[in-house]
């Protein structure tokens, strides 16, 4: 059975805005007994996490469930979903590096890039997800055993 997503309208502010709404549980609820230093970077940690694993899963399914997989197919409605899921995340942890770490120009490139990327197969050229998708599952499942290490040394200095 193929589920579609009909989208009446562009998730993207949604997503941001959970992502957002997360960030600052996080970052004033969760973690306000950490030392302020350690904050922004918890924060961070969770907003990832939140991410990695429901886009594996929503990744794997919107590769799975497309009827043509190639590397220049056009988008379907839930590979559109996945990429606007995790454009979201992105623009997030891109707000977060620029505020609380401007100097940190491998993270912030390695978000303009990836955003660039996903950007331009949702919104410009509409094909191409399958290759983005599946280098999309590569990264959360590695971003996962990132976070959890750096969890472990953020919580370890708290």
């Amino acid at each position: 059975m193929d589920h579609q997503f009909p989208l009446t309208s562009n998730p993207l502010p949604l997503f941001f805005a959970g992502y957002l709404l997360l960030y600052l549980i996080a970052y004033s609820i969760i973690f306000r007994t950490w030392a302020s230093k350690l904050r922004p970077e918890a924060s961070s940690c969770a907003i990832s996490l939140a991410h990695g694993t429901p886009a594996v899963f929503l990744a794997a399914r919107a590769i799975l469930s497309d009827p043509a997989p190639d590397f220049h197919s056009s988008n379907t409605p839930l590979q559109s979903l996945v990429l606007d899921y995790s454009i979201a995340y992105f623009l997030m942890d891109h707000v977060h590096y620029l505020i609380f770490y401007p100097t940190d120009v491998l993270f912030i490139g390695h978000h303009l890039a990836t955003l660039f990327v996903f950007v331009t197969c949702r919104y410009l050229v509409y094909h191409g997800p399958v290759a983005i998708l599946v280098l999309l599952v590569l990264a959360e499942v590695t971003s996962f055993c990132q976070n959890m290490w750096a969890s472990k040394l953020t919580r370890g200095a708290k």
